[in-house]
């Protein structure tokens, strides 16, 4: 009841009066407007960037591309403009940069006359990186410059996905015209094989026949070579031959006339033997001859007739045999003749295909050895081609066959090869949510102190009149307690009605929150009670170290080695990450082990309270006496 008394007696005392009733009331909303307007002014600046102006100028003259004119400068304008991520102002160089001079742009972002140039120029031999010029002016906001590296980083990368796109898509078409030339290459490398092949034995055979070509050859040599060493005199015996059938042929002339004028008498004589005949017959009618005697006579006349027809029947045969042998040997004159006009073309001749043979023989052995040549070197260009062909086939097959869709996605792939697949354990909800746990918890130990600025620490009164340090460092405790519990309400109310922010664990935040407050108001009470004024003061001090390393903003590791041992000390760090696990729903052991180590800051900060109360309540200090001027 004491305690219940003490904590009542002290509420009364700060509601007294209008005045004091006023400055209880505006120090219990001073954590509440802190967290509260902070958090509503930094809701969702990232939502907000487009009102941030900054200045965009295109100065880019464009380029050709593959016969065609194009301009990036202009694409990445319109685009930029289309998606107002930011308050873009196209303008001029000079009206830029006097506006981020002035403050009416807090950035430039600048694309240069070869900016097109630049991006094409990786199809020819000079390639150049295009530039993003970023102009940026600290004096205008730091954080603004942070947030236009940012924008210009994300404008960078669109650029470079899209180029990159159709830089790959390029290439690839370039791989299925390469691929389909390879597939060309290996149909003509397999018949060049298969060719090879068959010219690889042809030559075989043709050296094969080539050496029994040299063979005849050679035989054909020797025989010419004896040929014409016996057609050497073939001239002058041909033209003795002709000579001899030349005197033959005359006289055989001079002997077919002779003979034909035999002949003739002859023909003549025995025309004449049936006129003798009858003058005979008329001569043996005058005589006295009986007719036996005729008869035989005539018999005799007519044997005799016989005899003279047989033998001009052979003069005439020799007259004609003797005609065709003048004939015939005039033909063989004139053949002599030709002969002997022809021979000495005919032994030259042979001369020269003497000398034709022999050279044909050392020719076809030029051809044996080049055809036995050509036949391994086209083994070797057969095992080449082989190589060649299995090459092709293999770098045929290295090569993806895709379609004209396959190519647009695989160039998609190439210019943006890597997503970010983001996966949250736990997510704040925008930017205001992510920064409430830092700054509730420095709410909630400015609320504390600024209550310590009307709210006694002690009842020197009671401690005096009680002789009861327990029970007056309680009551000094649980006043603050109380009212800090009813700060840290309000300060949930405004965060999760006012600004909205969704909370998993919402009374387990909300418990936390009041101990978080009630563990600030022991520490400031202890320092108070040890120290007066001067504990009060270093309140304000350990307020603002434990602003710089609770780790509510950078990663905590960030921290300078010194600072990161306090992280891991001091209240506010545990109370800072305690209230994220509960509000993002995330590991309540941590939580719970945040709440462990405020409730060992609570109580140590208690005992070091009731130590400094019960030695009050021995003996005074000149401090107590003497209160400071700080105070």
């Amino acid at each position: 009841m004491k305690i219940v008394h003490l904590v009542a007696s002290e509420l009364k005392r700060l509601t007294a009066s209008s005045m004091a009733r006023l400055a209880l009331v505006a120090l219990m909303l001073v954590p509440v407007l802190y967290a509260g307007l902070y958090l509503w002014a930094n809701n969702d600046p990232y939502g907000n960037l487009k009102d941030v102006p900054v200045a965009l100028v295109v100065e880019d003259t464009g380029a050709t591309l593959d016969g065609k004119a194009v301009n990036y400068g202009d694409e990445v304008r319109d685009q930029l403009l289309k998606d107002a991520s930011v308050g873009w102002h196209v303008t001029s160089a000079a009206d830029a940069e006097q506006g981020v001079r002035d403050g009416k742009f807090d950035f430039i972002l600048t694309l240069g006359p070869d900016f097109s140039s630049a991006l094409t120029s990786a199809s020819g031999n000079a390639p150049e990186q295009a530039v993003v010029k970023l102009t940026t002016n600290d004096t205008n906001s730091f954080l603004a410059t942070t947030i236009a590296g940012q924008v210009a980083e994300k404008v960078r990368a669109s650029i470079t996905e899209r180029v990159g796109k159709e830089a790959a898509l390029t290439l690839l078409n370039g791989f299925a015209t390469v691929r389909t030339n390879l597939g060309e290459a290996v149909d003509g490398a397999t018949k060049l094989a298969d060719g090879s092949t068959t010219a690889a034995h042809g030559a075989l055979t043709l050296a094969q026949g080539s050496g029994s070509a040299n063979i005849g050859a050679l035989q054909l040599n020797d025989g010419l070579q004896q040929l014409q060493a016996g057609s050497a005199d073939l001239p002058a015996q041909a033209a003795a031959l002709n000579d001899g059938a030349q005197q033959v042929a005359a006289g055989n002339a001079e002997l077919s006339t002779k003979a034909t004028q035999v002949a003739s008498a002859v023909q003549d004589a025995v025309n004449q033997v049936p006129q003798a005949r009858a003058d005979i017959v008329a001569l043996l009618d005058q005589t006295d001859l009986t007719p036996e005697q005729k008869a035989a006579i005539l018999a005799q006349l007519d044997q005799v007739g016989t005899k003279i027809d047989d033998g001009n029947a052979q003069v005439q045969d020799a007259n004609a045999k003797i005609g065709e042998l003048a004939a015939g040997s005039a033909a063989v004159a004139a053949g002599t003749q030709q002969l002997a006009d022809s021979a000495p073309t005919l032994s030259n001749g042979i001369a020269s295909a003497a000398s034709g043979a022999s050279e044909l023989s050392a020719g076809i052995t030029q051809i044996a050895q080049g055809s036995l040549d050509l036949s391994n070197g086209l083994n070797e260009l057969n095992g080449g081609a082989d190589t060649l062909r299995d090459g092709l086939e293999s770098g045929l097959a290295d090569v993806p066959d895709q379609t004209a869709d396959q190519r647009e996605a695989a160039a998609q792939t190439i210019s943006d090869p890597v997503s970010l697949d983001t996966s949250a354990v736990t997510k704040a909800s925008n930017y205001g949510a992510g920064m409430a746990p830092f700054f509730i918890s420095l709410a909630a130990w400015i609320g504390i102190y600024a209550l310590f600025l009307i709210v006694k620490p002690l009842s020197r009164r009671a401690l005096t009149a009680l002789k009861k340090p327990l029970a007056v460092t309680t009551a000094g405790w649980l006043t603050p307690a109380i009212l800090g519990a009813l700060q840290m309400t309000a300060v949930f109310g405004i965060i999760t009605l006012a600004l909205g922010y969704q909370v998993e664990h919402g009374w387990g935040m909300f418990g936390f929150m009041v101990l978080t407050s009630a563990t600030f108001a022991t520490i400031i009470l202890a320092l108070n009670i040890l120290l007066g004024s001067v504990g009060q003061f270093l309140g304000l001090v350990l307020m603002v170290l434990q602003l710089v390393t609770a780790g509510g903003t950078f990663p905590w590791q960030t921290l300078p080695g010194p600072l990161q041992v306090l992280h891991n000390i001091l209240p506010m760090s545990h109370a800072v990450d305690g209230i994220r696990q509960l509000m993002y729903g995330g590991n309540l052991d941590l939580a719970a082990a945040d709440a462990t180590a405020l409730l060992c800051w609570l109580l140590g900060a208690l005992l070091i309270s009731f130590l400094g109360a019960r030695r009050m309540t021995r003996h005074r200090t000149l401090r107590d006496l003497r209160p400071s001027l700080i105070g």
